[in-house]
């Protein structure tokens, strides 16, 4: 084959073209750090690098997850805790006001305290996180949990969110609840249960009153009847100097003989009744429907009776019993919450040790396809470096072989 001039120059400049494109892409994966600079370097390996960011990319949006489920369920907790705090303060004391032998003053001194501690509960069912959320208002995040209103005849502290919980996936297959809405943590605490005197037939009840609130609730949660009220009601008849029989006013069925004497206390499922009266007076009891309260509205009714000059002993130990039960009954709700948020916080921080390590080997992964190997890049450069300054030093020199310079 003729060799031309014209072949001699295109063969020279094409392989310094070549081999200065060498060196550029050389030169650009020690400046990136990263070998595959396009596809076509390594399909295959270009393929598996865009998989595995893919994938580290979804891990880093799990784990923000994980720190925004973290915060709001520490927040949380911390209200959690300080309601409780207050509450078992307040608790010591309603148990002090109790107390016989406590004068006016004594009395008002609780009640402002126990006011002071009412307000405290309920700034602290209005906590907001740190965009402003109301973290137990449901999905009506936007406006506050609870209203605080004096001048209402019932219900001075109204519910305004929902029943609304949110929930954040944490990772492919593990997701959780970060909220809970305050109607079910502080709105829908069960009362006291308790039962009222609807008639008395010829016999006089001097006194009566729950004396076991744990046998009285085991009664009531037994016999409750949701719907037929006459079912609820219980006569207490004398049948003899020694004996009163309780029937089911609904069924008519006979429930139990208990010992009597008039004028002495009778027990009957954890409620004593003395009654006074002759065979056949009577007495007829009904069982209260089951309510719910607001810990803040116990501590708002615990106050304004500790407030009323008028009200006696006996009207004063019964909002006292009905005040300790429900602050006993919203400690138990909260402690259960406590323990469902301590139970999350502990998922969370497995699926974010879970995620840290596939971090890791999915960057190790994607570091093997893709990054430079510095000492084999810095090796490849200063040989193509060596191979472009052969070419540069050999073509002026080819190319003065010419038959010109022989004539």
């Amino acid at each position: 084959m003729r060799v031309t001039t014209n072949l001699i120059y295109d063969q020279n400049l094409r392989a310094i073209n070549v081999s200065q494109g060498q060196l550029s892409d050389i030169q650009t994966q020690l400046a990136s750090g990263k070998k595959l600079l396009r596809p076509s370097d390594d399909p295959v390996g270009a393929a598996q690098v865009v998989r595995l960011t893919e994938e580290l990319d979804k891990i880093t949006q799990y784990q923000r997850n994980v720190d925004l489920a973290t915060n709001n369920l520490e927040l949380q907790e911390t209200s959690l805790r300080s309601i409780n705090d207050v509450v078992n303060r307040a608790r010591v004391l309603v148990v002090q006001s109790g107390n016989g032998i406590l004068s006016g003053n004594d009395k008002a001194a609780i009640a402002s305290e126990i006011e002071q501690i009412r307000n405290q509960v309920i700034d602290l069912m209005n906590t907001q996180n740190a965009a402003g959320d109301y973290i137990f208002a449901g999905y009506q995040s936007e406006s506050q949990a609870f209203e605080f209103n004096p001048s209402a005849q019932t219900n001075v502290i109204a519910f305004t969110g929902d029943d609304g919980t949110n929930e954040i996936q944490l990772s492919d297959s593990v997701k959780i609840r970060t909220t809970t809405s305050g109607k079910t943590l502080f709105e829908d605490v069960p009362a006291r249960l308790s039962y009222s005197v609807s008639a008395t037939n010829g016999a006089t009840l001097d006194a009566n009153g729950v004396s076991n609130q744990g046998t009285f609730d085991t009664f009531h949660k037994q016999n409750f009847d949701p719907v037929n009220a006459l079912n609820n009601q219980y006569a207490f008849t004398i049948v003899s100097a020694t004996q009163i029989d309780v029937t089911n006013v609904g069924t008519g069925a006979l429930v139990e003989s208990i010992p009597f004497s008039s004028g002495e206390n009778t027990q009957f499922n954890g409620i004593t009744l003395n009654i006074t009266g002759v065979t056949n007076d009577s007495v007829v009891l009904d069982l209260n429907r089951p309510e719910k309260k607001n810990i803040a509205e116990t501590l708002h009714t615990m106050m304004l009776a500790l407030q009323n000059d008028g009200i006696n002993q006996q009207g004063l130990a019964s909002i006292i019993d009905d005040t300790l039960v429900g602050i006993d009954n919203a400690m138990s709700t909260l402690s259960r919450e406590n323990s469902s948020i301590g139970a999350r916080l502990n998922i969370a921080q497995a699926v974010e040790d879970s995620l840290l390590d596939s971090q890791v080997t999915n960057e190790r992964a994607r570091s093997a396809i893709e990054d430079v190997d510095y000492a084999q890049a810095s090796s490849d450069f200063a040989r193509q470096e060596t191979a472009l300054e052969a070419a540069f030093a050999s073509f002026p020199r080819i190319a003065n072989l010419s038959l010109f310079n022989f004539i």
